[in-house]
């Protein structure tokens, strides 16, 4: 379910103290009910699915992400110095010593994300190539009737007024063959992994 952006900006998350200059474009809750210390097995399986954690199994979401990197190589948009390191600093540069000190997390295989770090309730990755520098802010949250579940927010910085227009192109994709296969298939590996997670 699409959230306003003040369900992750009126919470405490660390993630504020270092993308304050970020915007937060996208707010969602995961299908993903779970204890308090459940974090750390969604973190796994975003990280470490091979593709089912992160909905790679949907035609669409294949097809869209297929278009993206092909105009991508054809048009430069992903060459490494247009990432982070290069183009852009990484934001562990901004991080406090507590949390730079902190666990900082998998990276991601399917997707070209790189952990900044990972809490108990949060978890942090970035990605930058010529149109933006973007976060990925996992965190887990109370659902108000004694559980707990998944909820994703995705913060933004345009690289520019290229960057800016290219986030205004693609808003459509996102809301219409991204977002909604990626919502199922993290609910589908969550549901396929829970004998799992009971086992420890």
């Amino acid at each position: 379910m699409r959230l306003p952006r003040t369900a992750h900006t009126s919470r405490p998350w660390r993630i504020h103290e270092i993308a304050g200059d970020f915007h937060v474009e996208d707010v969602w809750d995961l299908p993903t009910p779970g204890g308090p210390d459940d974090l750390r097995h969604l973190v796994r399986q975003i990280t470490e699915g091979a593709g089912d954690g992160i909905a790679a199994d949907a035609p669409a979401y294949r097809a869209l992400f297929a278009i993206r990197w092909k105009l991508g190589a054809l048009l430069g948009w992903d060459k490494p110095g247009a990432g982070v390191g290069g183009r852009v600093r990484s934001l562990r540069d901004r991080m406090p010593p507590d949390l730079r000190e902190a666990p900082r997390g998998p990276d991601p295989r399917a997707i070209p994300f790189r952990s900044l770090y990972q809490l108990h309730d949060e978890w942090a990755a970035e990605m930058a190539n010529r149109t933006v520098h973007a976060v990925m802010h996992i965190g887990w949250v109370p659902d108000g009737k004694g559980g707990h579940h998944g909820r994703m927010a995705v913060l933004v910085k345009p690289n520019g007024p290229f960057g800016a227009v290219y986030m205004a192109g693609i808003k459509p994709f996102r809301y219409v063959g991204v977002y909604p296969a990626l919502l199922r298939g993290i609910g589908r590996a969550w549901q396929a992994n829970a004998a799992a997670r009971s086992a420890g």
